[in-house]
C-alpha cells in the first residue's frame, strides 16, 4: 500500500504541465526549418506569458473575456 502511495506522488511531484500548443501543428507550420525538441517547451513558455499578460489586462480593465487587444 505505501509503495502506490509513494509511486503517486512521485508522479505528481515530477510531471511536467500539459502543453498547450500542439507539436504536429508546429511542424506542419515551419516550412524551411528542422524543429529542435527543446524549441516546443520553450514556445510553449512564450504562449502562457502572452496568455498571463493578457489576462492581468483584461482583469485590469474588469473584464473577465479575453480580446485580441489583450495581446
Amino acid at each position: 500500500m505505501a509503495a502506490k502511495k509513494k509511486k503517486k506522488a512521485a508522479k505528481r511531484k515530477g510531471k511536467p504541465a500539459e502543453l498547450i500548443i500542439s507539436k504536429a501543428r508546429v511542424k506542419n507550420a515551419v516550412k524551411k526549418c528542422n524543429v529542435g525538441g527543446e524549441f516546443y517547451g520553450a514556445l510553449d513558455a512564450a504562449v502562457r506569458d502572452l496568455i498571463k499578460g493578457a489576462e492581468g489586462r483584461a482583469t485590469g480593465n474588469k473584464r473577465k473575456t479575453l480580446k485580441a487587444v489583450d495581446l
